[in-house]
């Protein structure tokens, strides 16, 4: 069962309740920055393959929705790795580790989001026509983050590790992309990763 946290300092009622109210919250944020609600197909799907697509990063899940599980299990880790600490205030802090992770990935969903960023991913990386999430994407990461979240809170380190590290090598793979390289070309661009990727 549970390796990482104690059962004590797992998401107790109020902080699952925290958390759903910041992801409708988010929901509530992107609809007033007039984000598309839905796919401009007129349709919303359960999986989208297609990377370059303007339906990518439109739909429930994609190629991208490993790195949102991704999320969950890094937060969990870093969770496991403070709780010692919040123990000193009798776990309290511990116990709204879900709500602080889904604080985070939403905040990430809103920037991602702003016109700065969806410029940034144009100028220098490979989604030339990037123009942002749909709102039903953008809830759905946060839903695959806690997903991800939940399987770290269930799994032995191990296998959260392992299965991290399968998810990189296997969106490489697929589409010569995963989260080390969409952080690392966001952050710091690198032309010969750039021109690998758009030979995919």
């Amino acid at each position: 069962m549970n390796t990482l946290l104690p059962p004590s300092l797992l998401p107790h009622r109020r902080a699952l309740v925290a958390a759903l109210l910041i992801w409708a919250y988010c929901g509530f944020i992107l609809f007033a920055m007039q984000r598309p609600p839905i796919c401009a197909c007129g349709t919303v799907k359960l999986w989208w393959g297609a990377v370059e697509s303007a339906e990518n990063s439109q739909h429930i899940a994609d190629w991208y929705t490993f790195s949102h599980i991704t999320h969950g299990l890094i937060f969990y880790a870093l969770a496991h790795l403070f709780w010692r600490k919040w123990s000193l205030f009798d776990g309290s802090p511990a116990r709204w580790a879900l709500p602080i992770a889904v604080a985070v990935e939403a905040s990430w969903e809103l920037l991602e989001n702003s016109p700065m960023i969806i410029e940034r991913y144009r100028a220098v990386t490979v989604s030339f026509g990037y123009s942002g999430d749909s709102i039903v994407n953008s809830m759905a990461d946060i839903g695959w983050m806690v997903f991800g979240f939940w399987l770290a809170s269930r799994l032995p380190a191990k296998v959260s590790i392992a299965m991290a590290l399968a998810f990189e090598l296997f969106t490489l793979a697929m589409i010569r992309d995963n989260l080390t390289l969409n952080v690392l070309m966001l952050v710091w661009p690198v032309d010969a990763i750039r021109a690998w990727q758009g030979m995919g």
